[in-house]
């Protein structure tokens, strides 16, 4: 049954947080961009025109603090951290169209210019400010939100008294409570919803804005005494990317999704928005905020030695294997253990036995009893029909893609191999060789279509292994979009001599 096209616009703008740049890459930036990444793909297959941003957070006190103990100016050093960004992303095949850095000309042009129009509207205004900030997080917090002498997160907290520019949030606080019961998809999983009603009702205070004490950051504009508050530096890189100020690329900002850790959620979903009302800008369609990944059951630590180093977990598994388990293990949005043995068992498992094993025992035996051609079917009995819709998965993949639901898209096509696996094992069709061969071929057909339309809707989430098996069927390149689903293998051409795409893991004695 052909399956319907998307109807809505065919824009789609997808980012990850820009990245800070006082430490190295570990496995929670690369679940992030492999997230991105996994939807970026999947437009892309459904026929949308696909803008997927990430980049790196390179000013604040932070980063000068880790440059000078790095002794290091603070351009060196963001020049070599966001290098290290960049190279994860190019080792891990991200297929993003931009990479910005807040060192840009092009963002500290943004800035600025978002900078005057909240000033031109009223919305910022020169005072002094005494408060607790958390270096760490480039945060102040209320008296109030302190726990045991320390930011809600565990960072420490410091006393701080300077000069300060400060944006008018308190006068926002309605208007984003109105814009949130208007808007219910805004601000994804629900719990994080509610979690940021909560913050917004219990009252906004407003924000400082700008900081005196130390130099590495965007300069205010007709003040260079301040430099600007590193997260309105920051948030503005979703629009400085895609044109602003010059001309703000709305076909792309009108579809867009901000992908972000739990930690952060706070700065996408109160600050930013209020930002832009403040500015008269459009805000985005959606922010969906990510829990974090623990190490064997311990929270990962600098201090622990504990974090996990996305290159050399890639450099053990494959690249294919790490994306599969990150964004199948648990549902996105809710927090996760990488435990070394559930990875390996979801490979042997999961890829090897199921996948992988359906792909070769086929392959292998067309090509050993169809001379090596696509085998020619006969009659389509209705159990062949049933086999050949419950791929028809489309529709439903969509829908969990735009719910950022990726497990389910992973559960939702594994359940169609398995059903081919039952298929194989119910019809038998080594056993049809001498007996039945024009059944036997029907059947081979059948599964060999299966396996490309599967191999076609697992590009996002296993991209290497799903072209090599859609080389094997000899699908050109050109026919591997979603809108490709449709068309069928042609009986009698030419396959090449398969091989296995997902080996078994077996750990070094």
């Amino acid at each position: 049954m052909p399956s319907s096209m998307p109807n809505e616009t065919k824009s789609y703008y997808i980012t990850t947080p820009i990245y800070y740049v006082n430490d190295v890459p570990h496995i929670g930036h690369a679940y992030t961009s492999l997230a991105c990444d996994m939807l970026a793909r999947f437009k892309r297959l459904d026929g949308f025109d696909v803008r997927f941003l990430t980049g790196t957070d390179e000013h604040g006190q932070k980063v000068e603090k880790a440059a000078i103990a790095a002794d290091k100016s603070p351009q060196e050093f963001v020049d070599q951290i966001s290098k290290n960004f960049r190279d994860l992303a190019t080792f891990t095949k991200l297929t993003n169209d931009d990479f910005i850095r807040t060192t840009e000309p092009r963002h500290i042009k943004a800035a600025q210019h978002l900078w005057q129009m909240l000033i031109d509207n009223g919305h910022i205004y020169l005072g002094s400010y005494a408060g607790w900030y958390a270096v760490r997080d480039e945060a102040f917090y209320p008296e109030s939100e302190l726990i045991d002498g320390k930011a809600p997160t565990g960072a420490p907290v410091e006393w701080v008294t300077e000069p300060s520019y400060f944006f008018r949030l308190s006068a926002f606080q309605e208007k984003l409570l109105q814009f949130y019961k208007e808007h219910p998809q805004f601000i994804a999983p629900e719990s994080r919803r509610n979690e940021v009603m909560r913050f917004v009702e219990g009252g906004l205070h407003d924000l400082s804005v700008s900081r005196t004490s130390f130099k590495w950051g965007v300069p205010v504009p007709g003040n260079p005494d301040h430099i600007m508050y590193v997260w309105l530096d920051a948030l503005t890189n979703y629009i400085s990317a895609i044109g602003y100020p010059d001309a703000l690329q709305n076909n792309y900002w009108e579809n867009s999704l901000h992908v972000v850790g739990k930690d952060i959620l706070r700065f996408h979903a109160v600050y930013w928005p209020a930002f832009l009302m403040a500015a008269n800008l459009p805000i985005p369609q959606k922010v969906f905020a990510h829990g974090w990944w623990t190490n064997e059951g311990v929270k990962m630590s600098k201090s622990l030695g504990n974090a996990l180093d996305p290159i050399d977990l890639i450099n053990t598994y494959g690249l294919d294997p790490i994306r599969y388990f990150l964004l199948r293990e648990i549902p996105f949005g809710n927090d996760g253990d990488f435990s070394k043995s559930s990875l390996i068992t979801r490979m042997n498992s999961d890829l090897a036995n199921n996948y992988g094993n359906l792909v070769q025992r086929v392959l292998s035996f067309i090509n050993k009893v169809c001379d090596a051609k696509v085998p020619k079917s006969g009659n389509i009995l209705p159990a062949d029909q049933a086999l050949l819709d419950s791929v028809d998965l489309l529709d439903t993949l969509r829908r969990h893609i735009d719910n950022c639901a990726l497990n389910k898209v992973c559960e939702t096509l594994w359940s169609a191999i398995a059903e081919a696996n039952r298929y194989i094992d119910e019809h038998k069709p080594w056993s049809l060789k001498t007996s039945d061969p024009i059944r036997m071929n029907t059947i081979l057909y059948v599964l060999a279509e299966l396996i490309r339309k599967v191999a076609i809707l697992t590009q996002p989430l296993v991209p290497e292994a799903s072209q090599k098996i859609l080389d094997q069927l000899a699908v050109s390149p050109e026919h591997r979009q979603f809108k490709d689903l449709d068309f069928a293998l042609i009986e009698g051409s030419d396959l090449p001599i398969p091989f296995g795409v997902f080996p078994r893991f077996e750990e070094a004695k």
